[in-house]
């Protein structure tokens, strides 16, 4: 399952793992790729920060993506 912090946002940017399928982070953005980082916590900042410097590593390179609406 992927671990998330959606707030207004039509689109996502996911990390996903490269060992775990289903498994990696997603975060708000918009539709560039971009996050609001002065409004995340600072979790989800902790979070994003370790996704990103683990591309390759553990996680494949992030890909933004609409939100589904269920």
């Amino acid at each position: 399952m992927l671990e998330s912090i959606h707030q207004q946002s039509e689109y996502e940017v996911r990390f996903e793992s490269l060992f775990k399928p289903g498994r990696g982070f997603a975060f708000p953005c918009d539709q560039s790729g971009r996050l609001d980082l002065d409004r995340a916590s600072e979790a989800a900042r902790n979070n994003y920060f370790f996704a990103r410097a683990m591309v390759g590593r553990e996680f494949s390179p992030p890909v933004v993506r609409p939100l589904t609406l269920h």
